[in-house]
């Protein structure tokens, strides 16, 4: 009877392995993705037909790129690619401690989204749109500065519309009247500090989240009128949007010195937008990340991010030596 159980024991045991192996052996190998919000359609794309081409499932991880990389240099979690809207917050922040490298893959412009639920939508224009948004009713928002670029860069673009416009009155009129947030003029630049918590001074004017895309639903439910917003994220979601002057839509090369001094310190000068991404070192599936950014590189992976609205351009990269032999047929 015992030499019975025992076998018995023994088949369950060996059944038991075997769906083991064929439940471990039939599952998909995967990679994480973090990354800014408004690279969610443009890696779900690319994601998505990377799966199809190699059986590998993306997971796709979206935040304001400050807090994206945040996850890995501050609260230790693994990931095995990183992109940024700003690729030097990969260079300020994770170079060398967390990443070799950071590649520069595309541009992007800001824009005023809007529907035609927006109050005065069908009067606003490029010379106007100040004025507009300072009227009475009219609600309008950004994302946080300290959190994510887009918020940062709305700062940027409201202290560039001054000088562009010979305003002195439009920072201090919609934002500081109504947010604490200040700009200052000292030795020769115009640098903007953003405190510890975006503390708004009325509820009636401005409407601030951590990532610039989830604004979207408050702008399509008529919650505000107006969003500071990326190009590529408005024509993503189909929403109507003003062009601005190429002189402070942060496409272009900057006249003026604005900086954003965030509550952490680091100061952020205007610049053209650069998204970019990198390999952290701790990568937990290095070499499928490799195999991510050489599809995403490729013409084919290009041609996916060019559909999504952002502005592909020849990646290149600050640490060329430092890349994988396989990406830098891809890098300037």
């Amino acid at each position: 009877m015992k030499s019975k159980k025992v076998a018995i024991a023994v088949v369950i045991i060996a059944l038991i392995s075997i769906a083991m192996y064929f439940h471990f052996s039939n599952e998909k190998e995967k990679i994480v993705i973090f990354h800014a919000g408004s690279l969610s359609i443009p890696f779900e794309k690319v994601g998505k037909e990377f799966e199809k081409r190699y059986g590998i499932d993306v997971l796709q991880s979206p935040a304001g790129s400050i807090e994206t990389i945040r996850k890995v240099t501050e609260l230790g979690k693994r990931a095995d690619v990183v992109g940024s809207a700003d690729y030097e917050l990969i260079q300020k922040m994770m170079e060398p401690d967390y990443a070799d490298y950071c590649i520069e893959f595309a541009t992007n412009r800001m824009v005023i989204a809007y529907t035609e639920k927006s109050r005065y939508g069908n009067e606003i224009n490029e010379s106007n749109w100040y004025k507009i948004l300072n009227r009475k009713g009219v609600r309008f928002g950004f994302s946080d500065p300290n959190k994510d670029p887009c918020g940062y860069r709305s700062m940027m673009l409201l202290q560039l519309a001054e000088l562009y416009y010979k305003n002195d009155s439009i920072f201090d009129e919609l934002i500081e009247k109504n947010v604490g947030v200040v700009s200052e003029y000292e030795n020769g630049s115009y640098i903007i500090k953003i405190p510890d918590s975006m503390q708004l001074k009325s509820n009636d004017k401005i409407v601030i989240r951590p990532m610039e895309v989830e604004l979207m639903a408050s702008l399509e439910t008529g919650e505000i009128d107006y969003l500071f917003i990326y190009q590529s994220v408005a024509s993503q979601h189909g929403v109507r949007f003003l062009n601005l002057p190429s002189q402070i839509d942060l496409s272009n090369k900057i006249n003026y010195s604005v900086e954003v001094e965030l509550h952490s310190g680091k100061v952020v000068k205007a610049k053209p937008i650069i998204y970019g991404v990198t390999i952290p070192k701790n990568a937990p599936h290095k070499n499928l990340a490799i195999k991510f950014l050489q599809f995403m590189l490729s013409e084919d992976g290009k041609k996916l991010l060019e559909e999504s609205g952002l502005n592909v351009i020849d990646a290149r990269c600050d640490n060329k030596d430092l890349l994988p032999p396989s990406i830098k047929q891809y890098v300037k």
